[in-house]
């Protein structure tokens, strides 16, 4: 029960890692506002949790609708302690010099602009209350090039430092702000991505597994519900403006063709015994 008699929210929770979190989070005690645009999803989800949960029609880009969120928790349970943005599309795609503008300002729009409305109306709340986590989700693509479209990764660089400015401005109130970069996870954005088809998760699995450097291990949504889970809960009571990378390695520079090292480190074999 690590988040008992805690309050939730977490946008584009209907599905994939956002609808994991929510499980999670109810399992460890906490009271939930599942927000979406996927009503039947959401609704279906809020049933399964029956008074941990509340479904919220929320569009993420619209300030109205993402104050809404964040005052029905409020008003429904009491207080506001997470508050998880989680909502995304991969959007435009493409080489750049096919990039509509319009293609652009929606993907910004979405992964930006709405991590945007998140926190400024979380922090309403949280900083009034001393406390409080918010928890954005970025993407290895926001941490180093190469790992996605270029106004996916443009935006996700975008919320790893907008991530950390809010941190060092918030924290004064006690209100910490962190972020969580995932690699590749058999989620229906990923599927949709990269097969055209948001069910076809087994397919997208092996897919995901022949790309990671773990052997045999694809990235799961619950993966980034445990990362999620730390930092939502005291444990990570010192944690602030931090991008915990979820990736099996990838953004180290290890690949699942690399051959195995017997000795990748030899030099911690004599510096260990020096307390390094």
């Amino acid at each position: 029960m690590r988040l008992n008699g805690k309050v939730a929210v977490i946008t584009g929770a209907a599905s994939g890692i956002g609808k994991a979190t929510v499980e999670r989070f109810a399992e460890e005690g906490a009271r939930i506002i599942i927000g979406d645009i996927q009503q039947e999803l959401g609704e279906e989800l809020s049933a399964t949790l029956g008074d941990s949960a509340l479904f919220q029609y929320c569009d993420v880009t619209d300030e109205d609708h993402v104050k809404e969120l964040m005052s029905v928790a409020v008003s429904t349970f009491g207080r506001l302690d997470i508050v998880m943005n989680n909502a995304g599309i991969v959007g435009s795609r493409g080489p750049i010099s096919s990039v509509e503008a319009s293609e652009f300002k929606a993907t910004l729009d979405i992964l930006l602009y709405g991590t945007f409305l998140g926190i400024k109306h979380a922090s309403t709340y949280m900083e009034k209350q001393k406390s409080g986590s918010i928890i954005n989700i970025a993407s290895t693509a926001g941490v180093t090039g190469g790992l996605g479209p270029h106004v996916y990764a443009a935006a996700k660089h975008g919320v790893v430092g907008l991530t950390k400015n809010v941190a060092a401005e918030l924290c004064r109130s006690g209100v910490r702000v962190n972020c969580i970069a995932p690699g590749s996870t058999v989620t229906p954005l990923v599927a949709a991505a990269y097969v055209d088809d948001h069910n076809a998760l087994d397919e997208v699995s092996e897919i995901v597994k022949a790309k990671s450097p773990i052997l045999n291990r694809p990235g799961m949504p619950a993966d980034i519900a445990n990362a999620a889970l730390y930092l939502a809960s005291d444990e990570s009571g010192n944690t602030n403006g931090h991008c915990l990378v979820v990736d099996g390695g990838l953004t180290t520079g290890s690949s699942p063709n690399d051959p195995p090292h017997s000795d990748p480190m030899p030099f911690l074999r004599e510096a260990g015994q020096h307390g390094l």
